[in-house]
């Protein structure tokens, strides 16, 4: 039973990592200051973000299935983006993934931290 144990405990920090990873990308290439015209004017950008909000996305759904109860803000959420972005790309719209840039991805950062520190 012990290597079952483990072997879920590394990919629940692996999860974790995939987001943090993402989370970094995402910061990274829109750099700063943040100005919503940069990400509008720039394709290249807007795909390489959508990409790491898939990953995002996909590594929350995955803890949520291992752990219901995980302490994401807006984890359900998380995952319906990716999902959208996926399934759903016709109606991405830029100032959505703008919003969630600017006003969630600093919380989703601080949480995964902090749960990465456990």
């Amino acid at each position: 039973m012990k290597p079952r144990l483990e072997f879920m405990n590394n990919r629940y920090y692996k999860f974790l990592y995939d987001i943090n990873e993402s989370v970094t990308n995402i910061e990274k290439y829109v750099g700063k200051p943040l100005v919503f015209e940069n990400y509008n004017n720039n394709n290249l950008l807007q795909d390489a973000v959508e990409r790491n909000l898939e990953i995002i996305g996909e590594a929350v759904k995955n803890l949520l299935d291992m752990q219901p109860d995980i302490p994401i803000s807006h984890a359900r959420k998380i995952v319906n983006t990716r999902n959208k972005i996926s399934h759903g790309y016709d109606e991405i719209e830029n100032a959505e993934i703008w919003n969630i840039i600017v006003n969630y991805l600093p919380i989703l950062k601080s949480e995964v931290e902090g749960l990465l520190k456990k």
